[in-house]
């Protein structure tokens, strides 16, 4: 018996044949090119030195944060990013599973015991010990890896997806936040100016040279001032707890500082665009599922062997066999079917993508220049003129040779001025991002 079990111990320590080979994992080829499997080696994890170290950045944030500083912190921060690294990560796990066979089984079976007449006890037991591998014919592994790699490729693409998103979030809201700094000035050299006039108003009463109804109307417009700038106050601080809320955290950064643009606009390519590239894969990704239905679908045998004793007769001997399933009620059409179905779908979210994209770009570019216009305008003529105007209206009213509705008139139409550069800046700043996520290319370019 001692010789039956090393023996049975060297057979299962035996490769079966064709269970040696392994399927190797290249790198992931552009999305849209043919995917070429070696079959040499096993499968290595593709290389992620391209993107963030899984691990977010801890500590205080600067007290004034500069927008190049918003975007890297966003970046080294943010939960968004970290969760779609992570994904990235499982789906180049995935394709290292997917190239490995299916395990082999060890069986052991014990026949002719515990019977009658000359089967009686355990005096014509035969004991077999056998290993069972599944072959993995028919282009199965192959197509398994081939599903994992473009699989791998379209999680890459979601990942520049999500830095891309976020990069436009932290712009669009370190411009809110820089607006609404900018809105407070405002709002506290208008307060200022209005409880100036409130006092020069007060003064002139009770020289008898403006009646008491000037004074009141001037006291009026210093309330509305200061309580505009409360609600300035308020709106700023909660810009900056806004945009720090894009990097995971909770404390408001002190300040922010800067300019609002960090773009220069430029050409914009749709096809190469994320969305056209992320649609490109999830069609190719659609045809590796029908090439793995596919190989599902055809003949998949088993082969064993073992070695039997005959206690008996004290003897030895190989047993081997050969399994194989009949495809006689399932057939796997069904999936074949909603396979070819799914590359019909991503086809035509391919071209859709394609077309909003395109769409899109148009768009963006459009904004950046109206804004640009926009803003161009306004510094160049109507702020000059309406700070000039407030100065004149000012010395006059002093002078007496202007009234007080002139000089409020005169102050209204400068704060109106500045709130409208304030206004053109953000929508350039945001035409601008927006530009900047369409033209969002793959880091692997």
């Amino acid at each position: 018996m001692s010789r039956f079990f090393a023996t049975a111990i060297a057979v299962a320590m035996v490769p079966v044949a064709g269970a040696g080979a392994q399927i190797s994992a290249p790198a992931t080829p552009p999305i849209g090119s043919p995917i070429l499997i070696p079959r040499a080696g096993p499968p290595a994890p593709p290389s992620l030195s391209n993107y963030p170290v899984l691990a977010p950045r801890s500590g205080p944030l600067p007290s004034s944060l500069t927008l190049v500083q918003a975007l890297e912190e966003a970046e080294a921060r943010s939960p968004a990013v970290l969760a779609a690294r992570a994904r990235v990560e499982a789906a180049s796990a995935r394709i290292r599973q997917a190239g490995l066979r299916t395990n082999p089984e060890l069986s052991i079976e014990v026949e002719n015991f515990l019977g009658t007449g000359d089967l009686k006890g355990f005096r014509a037991t035969e004991t077999t010990v056998a290993v069972n591998q599944r072959l993995d014919l028919g282009g199965r592994r192959q197509a398994r890896v081939s599903t994992a790699q473009v699989e791998l490729a379209a999680e890459r693409i979601r990942l520049d997806i999500a830095r891309a998103d976020l990069a436009r979030s932290v712009r669009e809201q370190f411009a809110r936040a820089v607006v609404a700094r900018d809105r407070l000035s405002l709002a506290e050299d208008s307060e200022e100016r209005a409880r100036e006039l409130a006092r020069i108003a007060q003064l002139l009463v009770d020289n008898g040279r403006e009646p008491p109804l000037r004074a009141l109307r001037a006291r009026s417009a210093a309330t509305q001032a200061a309580a505009e700038l409360e609600a300035a106050r308020a709106d700023e601080r909660a810009s900056r707890a806004t945009l720090v809320s894009l990097f995971g955290m909770t404390e408001a950064v002190p300040s922010v500082s800067g300019k609002l643009i960090d773009l220069e606009p430029r050409l914009v390519n749709p096809a190469i665009s994320l969305e056209v590239r992320l649609a490109e894969a999830e069609r190719l990704i659609a045809e590796a599922e029908l090439r793995q239905e596919q190989a599902a679908s055809r003949l998949d045998p088993a082969v064993g062997l073992g070695v039997r004793h005959v206690r008996e007769a004290g003897a030895v001997a190989l047993v081997g066999g050969m399994s194989l399933p009949l495809p006689v009620f399932d057939r796997n059409r069904g999936n074949i079917e909603a396979a070819r179905a799914g590359i019909r779908a991503a086809e035509a979210n391919l071209a859709n993508v394609r077309a909003s994209v395109q769409v899109r770009a148009a768009n963006a570019a459009t904004s950046v220049q109206s804004a640009t216009a926009r803003v161009e305008a306004l510094e160049r003529s109507a702020i000059p003129e309406a700070n000039e105007t407030l100065r004149l209206s000012r010395l006059a009213y002093i002078e007496g040779r202007a009234s007080l509705v002139e000089l409020l008139d005169a102050q209204t139409a400068y704060r109106q001025a500045q709130s409208a550069l304030i206004d053109a800046r953000l929508a350039q700043a945001l035409a601008t991002a927006e530009l900047g996520r369409v033209a969002a290319q793959q880091d692997s370019q």
